[in-house]
């Protein structure tokens, strides 16, 4: 076993079924989304674990990617610029155009499209080997993301439209509603300023929590059906462990443009005068 009870991995454990030792199948859970410190003391708050470091990574993989690209660009691009430009399109035009518009949404694309490849990079952490963790599993750093867009959001609404008209727009003011308007106005007010940075961190939080737990029930579910006749199960369990990982490079990338996708969203309707 580790000696970390709260890390424990299919290959860390002994333990298979129809063993005499009486080991039970080690799930996972909450404790599997837990690290120890890699420098620092827990205690003190002033430390720097697994999570940390790959998200640490990820930010110098994505900047230096994108240095290389587009460091000496080229009319004709080679390979990496192409891919990168192609990235980087995909989102200026598929999302940032189609959502905002062209001419309000041009100063939002590089902002945007960070977020897109943070979002991403930090999900595909759960399928590279050694790494295997999803960071926006851990719900801080989806609540920091979200919480920027929040920002911005606000922010954007009352310097477009003024204090009454910023809280107009919030509280989707109409006054064609007649006696339910103020119901209305409350339920608008309260949906879009504390419902939506909530659901907006949750839903990529909660979809890579859920994908990575998966993932780990089949795996260490692989590993402990790996003798006498439980090899047959293991096998299926195996199968399901490479379907899950397929499945999670699709959900992954979604995720990421659906993150994005809301963040052009609420800052279209930052601009616009009603929701």
């Amino acid at each position: 076993m580790s000696a970390d009870p709260t890390q424990v991995l299919a290959f860390e454990t002994d333990c298979h079924i129809f063993e005499n030792d009486g080991c039970g199948f080690p799930a996972p859970g909450l404790h599997s989304f837990l690290f120890e410190p890699l420098w620092g003391d827990p205690d003190s708050n002033l430390y720097f674990n697994k999570p940390m470091l790959l998200a640490l990574l990820g930010s110098l993989i994505i900047v230096g990617f994108f240095w290389a690209a587009f460091r000496k660009p080229k009319m004709v691009p080679g390979k990496l610029q192409s891919i990168a430009e192609m990235g980087y399109d995909f989102i200026r035009r598929g999302i940032v155009y189609e959502t905002i518009g062209k001419r309000e949404g041009e100063k939002y694309v590089p902002l945007v499209v960070s977020l897109f490849f943070f979002v991403w990079m930090m999900n595909l952490w759960s399928i590279i080997p050694v790494a295997q963790f999803p960071v926006t599993s851990i719900i801080a750093y989806p609540i920091v993301l979200a919480l920027i867009v929040y920002v911005l959001w606000v922010s954007l609404t009352f310097k477009r439209h003024g204090f009454v008209g910023g809280f107009k727009n919030i509280t989707g003011y109409d006054k064609s509603l007649g006696p339910v308007l103020p119901l209305a106005m409350l339920i608008e007010f309260f949906s879009n300023l504390l419902v939506r940075p909530f659901t907006h961190a949750v839903r990529l939080f909660a979809n890579m929590f859920a994908g990575h737990t998966l993932l780990l029930l089949f795996t260490i579910a692989s590993w402990y059906l790996l003798n006498g006749i439980g090899i047959a199960y293991a096998g299926v369990s195996f199968v399901m462990v490479i379907v899950m990982t397929a499945f999670e490079l699709f959900i992954q990338a979604l995720q990421a443009y659906v993150f994005v996708l809301l963040t052009c969203t609420f800052i279209q309707g930052a601009l616009a005068k009603h929701h």
